[in-house]
């Protein structure tokens, strides 16, 4: 097994030394590639939706009469990406939260610094939200985690009985009354109609007057998201504790057939979900919310044993590796992707908001994408973290850390071929 295969690798063992991040050769090859897959995910629908029209567009990959180009992009995306990229994410922030409390074992400031870790994160979560972007996910992570965090320390069984109790709950609520008030759709409406005033035409002062309102709107949502959010970490965190990714090497088989399973299985349900509004297929009724649900959960899971499979036989790493500094700068390529965006689609920028079908879109998502692959190698040849990342465990630590890189670059090269 090669020094590239993430079950060569395990979490440090906790000292008396002062808490610190963990270091690159530390790092999880598979999880930041993963990670980095899941950030293309997350960008194609933010762009495709959020960013080219209004949140409170009927249907948002279909807002305006659309060429055959573009209703194929649309089925791709709501098929494949709509909602299991965001649950890929949220699996690999509960492993996240999981190594994190793992590797403060022993230390008796571990609640403080997980605490202070997702205040920071709420912090840099709510200058996003009203700032930047109003389809912010990391507010959300952080009340999420806030949850998750007493869950760490206590038997496997009991993470696994609440994530099922909460995945349960999450597949039934759509066919439930609503737990909070949401607009109707003469309401929805007028909301489309005003963002893309705002948004399309307005300055900067214009779109955050309208994101403030707007950020109320949309809270009744993100309230109903939470219960499937802490499940997703609760899985995640599961599954590190689980020991399958640290010998996710020996476990390659069974990684197949769950990946196996989890995308046709995942791929049908989500399929079926979407059968009505793209190919006329008969109406699922009142089990069509369960089913969109059930598929995406069941999706991610395939994606992420397929990913994590590949990327411990040397033909994937080879052929995925170059995820892997993305996913190690995910925070900043988030904030990043936002700013850019941002620029691209509102009145302060390009002014671009509603103008673009799907399939452009996404052509500028990817373009995006592709230069993010590129800074993000060029900046850890150089950099321990990126800039976000920096800020983030600067905070969580309580002092600054080293930002620049120590390892020899010639050695780093290497590794990176392997």
């Amino acid at each position: 097994m090669t020094s590239g295969s993430i079950g060569s690798r395990t979490a440090p063992t906790a000292s008396d030394a002062p808490a610190k991040p963990i270091s690159s050769s530390e790092r999880l090859d598979a999880i930041d590639v993963l990670r980095g897959l899941a950030l293309f995910g997350v960008l194609a629908m933010n762009i495709v939706t959020i960013f080219r029209v209004s949140f409170f567009a009927p249907s948002l990959l279909n807002a305006e009469p659309a060429g055959p180009l573009d209703r194929a992009v649309a089925a791709v995306l709501t098929v494949a990406v709509q909602s299991k990229a965001v649950a890929l994410f949220s699996l690999l922030f509960g492993v996240g939260l999981a190594i994190q409390f793992e590797r403060l074992a022993g230390n008796p400031r571990r609640m403080i610094l997980l605490v202070r870790r997702l205040v920071v994160l709420l912090g840099i979560g709510l200058v996003h939200l009203y700032l930047i972007w109003s389809g912010d996910i990391l507010v959300h992570y952080a009340l999420a985690g806030f949850v998750v965090l007493p869950f760490l320390g206590g038997a496997r069984w009991l993470m696994a009985g609440a994530a099922l109790l909460l995945l349960g709950l999450d597949v039934t609520m759509p066919v439930l009354p609503p737990i909070v008030p949401l607009p109707d759709a003469a309401g929805m409406a007028a909301l489309a109609a005003d963002a893309t005033r705002a948004y399309g035409t307005g300055g900067f002062f214009d779109v955050l007057a309208f994101r403030i309102r707007e950020v109320t709107v949309i809270f009744p949502l993100e309230v109903m998201a939470l219960p499937a959010t802490v499940a997703l970490f609760l899985v995640g965190a599961f599954t590190w504790r689980s020991g399958v990714l640290r010998r996710a090497s020996a476990n390659r088989r069974s990684l197949f057939v769950v990946a196996t399973f989890g995308i046709l299985l995942g791929g049908g349900l989500s399929l079926a979900a979407a059968g009505q509004e793209l190919f006329d297929w008969p109406s699922l009724g009142r089990a069509h919310p369960p089913v969109e649900q059930l598929g995406a959960v069941v999706l991610a899971v395939g994606y992420a044993a397929a990913v994590i499979a590949a990327v411990n036989l040397s033909g994937g790493r080879r052929m995925l590796g170059w995820a892997a500094p993305l996913g190690r700068m995910a925070f900043s390529n988030y904030l990043a992707q936002s700013v850019i965006c941002g620029w691209i689609f509102y009145g302060y920028g390009l002014s671009q908001f509603g103008r673009f079908g799907v399939a452009a879109t996404l052509a500028i998502g990817i373009f995006v994408y592709v230069a993010q692959v590129v800074f993000s190698a060029w900046w850890l040849r150089r950099y321990r973290f990126g800039p976000v990342e920096w800020l983030w465990r600067s905070c969580m630590y309580g002092a600054p850390q080293s930002m620049r890189a120590t390892v020899n670059l010639a050695v780093t090269r290497a590794t990176i071929a392997v």
